[in-house]
């Protein structure tokens, strides 16, 4: 039986996985491990093999202490970004991060996500986000908004100040809002 090759664009099915070169592979390693509950799959003096789901690895981390180091700004990927279930998650994850000692150099709500930026050892920037609209359509149609057009990038926020109004009890619609959690 003979098949015929698909001609359209082939779009992905998943997220795979993501490589990092390391100059600090040890502390690299326990950050991805604390901040994305990761565990190792395979690990020797070269690289490391990681996960968090069922998926046989997220993350590879090779060990290359004498690379260059980055210099901020230059080009490549500016950063991964991870959706987490709820605003709830979000601050719970904040939250048990900051007891570790790793806290977000940037708490912004985007209007389609209210996102934390965290920085790994290595300087690489990772994002924990969580959606700010229940409907897909509601999310994509933000950004035809004036408000976006005017503001792309989002409002600065207190995740402290965030956390408080969330555990008082402020209905979720007002918490999500862009501006409305503002230090």
């Amino acid at each position: 039986m003979s098949r015929v090759l698909p001609t359209e664009p082939a779009l992905p099915v998943k997220f795979a996985h993501f490589v990092l070169r390391s100059r600090n592979y040890q502390a690299t390693r326990d950050w991805y491990m604390l901040v994305l509950n990761m565990r190792p799959v395979f690990e020797n003096s070269l690289l490391g093999f990681f996960t968090y789901d069922a998926e046989h690895h997220r993350l590879a981390i090779t060990n290359l202490p004498n690379c260059p180091e980055r210099t901020e700004g230059e080009q490549g990927v500016d950063h991964v970004a991870y959706t987490l279930a709820s605003l709830g998650e979000l601050l719970g994850h904040y939250r048990r991060l900051k007891t570790l000692g790793i806290e977000p150099y940037w708490c912004i709500n985007h209007g389609p996500t209210t996102s934390m930026y965290f920085r790994d050892p290595d300087g690489n920037q990772v994002e924990f986000q969580t959606d700010n609209f229940e409907k897909v359509e509601d999310l994509q149609g933000w950004f035809q908004t004036d408000t976006f057009a005017s503001n792309p990038l989002g409002v600065v926020y207190d995740p402290e100040v965030l956390i408080e109004r969330y555990e008082r009890g402020d209905p979720l619609e007002e918490l999500l809002r862009q501006g409305s959690t503002q230090g």
